[in-house]
């Protein structure tokens, strides 16, 4: 019976993403096919960028947390120590987690179970991943109070998850597209608790426009990338995100060494242009491997003859993956699929 159900809503999720709704609604959507069969007190589901493995976009069922733990929330996220991550889990390739996979003795490793979940009164966690050709494109997280995820409800919900990932990655290809007002960059410096110090007076602006898709959710960011700073082995910590226009946006974040708080992060946020989300397009367009390294050739601006021996291979063989690439890109020519794959931004 159950897999009857699966079927249908991989059906239904294929007709929302045929529709050309960008990620939230499509999320929002799913959110609610799903809910149907998966019961949840609270629900929020990620997009995430298969590169940096960092949540681009968060959508939430019809009962969100209270702002005060959001913060709390995706500082847990970017922690080195706590278990079951979004990022950790694409890493191993773990299509799925429920907090009961932890001993019960651990519970309290998590962050996430010891300072929101528990304060609120919810005791079983599920997270599950979207995951299409071995790119994690997003990811559901699902808490209750009561009565433990069943593995049927994991198995309906892993069964779906692949036609969530390949409607996620044609949302993402479609928002990429096309052009877009951007604001400047921006400088913001950060004390050790994540907390707002010093900032360029563009930095308002980013702040207005990421409080737009909710409230204090710039703050949130700024806690995920303070977190991520302090806890990556290089020392640095970059992310894509998008904003409530549409726009995305590339925050890196460093910590700073010589001042008075030794736990300072400085972040810069800038828009993202077309080449820093090249990567990202050339996974959601579906390319293999070969086809990818054909486009940042003719990205590059080289001829065939040059791809050729680049890349060690016949000039037939260039012209058979471009060929190939301009029907998944659906562009007809070098020209067009270098705008495609780099979309512009116009500066207000």
């Amino acid at each position: 019976m159950w897999e009857e159900r699966a079927y249908r809503v991989r059906r239904d999720v294929a007709a929302l993403a045929a529709s050309g709704l960008g990620v939230t609604d499509l999320h929002a959507a799913a959110i609610k096919l799903m809910g149907h069969d998966v019961k949840a007190e609270l629900t929020c589901w990620a997009a995430i960028d298969p590169e940096t493995l960092v949540i681009s976009t968060m959508t939430s069922g019809e009962t969100r947390i209270p702002h005060e733990y959001e913060p709390l929330l995706a500082e847990a996220e970017y922690s080195p120590q706590e278990p079951h991550t979004f990022a950790s889990m694409a890493r191993r390739r773990e299509a799925y987690r429920r907090l009961s996979d932890l001993p019960l003795q651990d519970h309290d490793r998590s962050a996430r179970f010891r300072n929101v979940w528990r304060p609120l009164g919810m005791q079983q966690e599920l997270r599950v991943l979207f995951t299409s050709d071995g790119a994690c494109w997003g990811a559901a997280g699902l808490v209750r109070a009561g009565k433990d995820f069943t593995d049927r409800e994991v198995e309906f919900f892993t069964a779906v998850a692949p036609a969530l990932a390949a409607a996620t990655r044609l949302a993402v290809r479609a928002e990429i597209s096309g052009r877009t007002q951007a604001i400047r960059p921006a400088i913001v410096v950060l004390d050790s608790h994540g907390h707002l110090r010093s900032a360029t007076p563009e930095a308002e602006r980013w702040r207005e426009r990421l409080d737009e898709i909710a409230p204090y959710r710039f703050t949130v960011v700024m806690r995920i990338m303070s977190g991520g700073a302090r806890g990556a082995a290089s020392g640095g910590f970059r992310a894509r995100i998008r904003d409530a226009r549409g726009q995305w946006v590339l925050l890196q974040a460093s910590p700073l060494v010589g001042g008075d708080d030794d736990g300072e992060v400085a972040v810069s946020i800038e828009p993202v242009a077309g080449e820093q989300l090249v990567g990202m397009l050339l996974a959601a367009y579906d390319l293999s491997p070969r086809e990818k390294d054909v486009c940042r050739q003719v990205i590059a601006g080289y001829p065939t003859a040059d791809i050729a021996s680049h890349l060690f291979v016949t000039a037939n063989t260039v012209q058979d993956h471009l060929k190939s690439v301009f029907a998944k890109t659906g562009v007809r020519s070098r020209g067009e699929l270098v705008a495609r794959l780099q979309p512009s931004f116009d500066w207000p």
